[in-house]
């Protein structure tokens, strides 16, 4: 599925083409031929416009898509880790430079020189993609793709975003914006023992949130004061909130919704949230992660006690998985099979 320029999603941007076959171009790569990709709400940005201003997407025409799952089908002749056969994962981290200071620390995803999945012709809405052996993770040959391949966006930035929020130190714990993310970051906060409050616009997704691990909901509604109100009702202010909803007014109520001390997650575009300095409160942000974090992601979600909620959706209907998506019409994750 072919995005040739930036468009509503009503108007049907991503068009069903036939492209060129990718194929091994250096030693290291793997021919993956894809069973299963995720939809990400920032794709949906991507393709209408939103953050053209930040040169998403940097080139056109592109095909879309950074949660990926599929089997190896070829191999190059210096990876020793896969064969063909394997199951594999790709993240939106496609590559990344492996010499600066970031990738020699283990940070691959804040490389400056990382290539995007879904960022040119090598995305998840299509067949077949290449990747280096390095930035690929093996997955279980008995975990389903549809469940496996939301793991690679939304479940490592909810892991991520939880592992940030430092669960240890920070018990009671908020998630503003429950959606395909949400819904994980909901489980793997109370797996480590959180008070988990979700906060949402969707009683759908907060339905979810509650069946999935949640103690306590609130609604999105009002001003940020509002908000906070409603989520102090359920057990008093937050140690710690992950704001996961792509809007500043989600990032605002996060902050007046944390107790003095306590920190905010910001794992989304989104503003600085205003406080003043003498509540000691922390910002940070957080963004996917490299590929030894989601091994650990795998390895959590091979016991089966995260659920992942996915939409099942045939590749060809990518505009209308995504016009779903953009009208809060998906419990959690759409899921596009070739």
């Amino acid at each position: 599925m072919v995005l040739e320029r930036c468009a509503p999603i009503e108007t049907r941007p991503l068009r069903l083409q036939e492209i060129k076959k990718h194929q091994i171009s250096r030693p290291d790569e793997v021919l993956l031929r894809i069973e299963a990709c995720g939809v990400c709400h920032s794709q949906l940005h991507s393709i209408e416009g939103d953050w053209q201003e930040i040169g998403i997407p940097p080139v056109l025409p592109t095909v879309p898509g950074h949660e990926v799952v599929g089997i190896v089908e070829e191999v190059g002749g210096a990876v020793t880790g896969l064969e063909v056969g394997d199951r594999a994962g790709i993240t939106p981290l496609l590559d990344s430079c492996r010499s600066c200071t970031y990738c020699e620390s283990g940070c691959e995803h804040l490389c400056e020189s990382s290539v995007i999945t879904g960022e040119s012709l090598r995305g998840g809405y299509a067949e077949y993609i290449t990747v280096p052996e390095y930035f690929a993770t093996k997955v279980p040959r008995s975990m389903d793709p549809r469940y496996a391949a939301p793991l690679f966006c939304a479940g490592i930035t909810a892991y991520k975003a939880v592992k940030a929020a430092e669960p240890d130190r920070h018990r009671r714990l908020g998630i503003f914006g429950i959606g395909g993310v949400g819904h994980m970051a909901v489980q793997f906060a109370a797996s480590r023992g959180c008070q988990v409050t979700a906060v949402s616009r969707n009683e759908e997704h907060l339905a979810v949130a509650r069946r999935l691990g949640a103690s306590s909901t609130a609604r999105y509604e009002g001003a940020p004061p509002d908000v906070a109100a409603g989520v102090a009702s359920g057990g008093g202010p937050l140690d710690a909130a992950i704001v996961l909803a792509p809007a500043d007014g989600a990032v605002e109520a996060a902050a007046a919704s944390v107790r003095k001390g306590g920190m905010i997650v910001i794992a989304t575009v989104g503003g600085r949230p205003p406080f003043m300095a003498f509540e000691e409160k922390t910002i940070r942000g957080t963004l996917i992660g490299s590929p030894a974090d989601m091994a650990e992601v795998v390895r959590e979600c091979s016991s089966g006690r995260i659920e992942v909620v996915y939409q099942e959706f045939p590749l060809e209907e990518a505009n209308e998985a995504l016009g779903q998506l953009k009208e809060s019409r998906i419990p959690a994750r759409a899921v596009l099979v070739p």
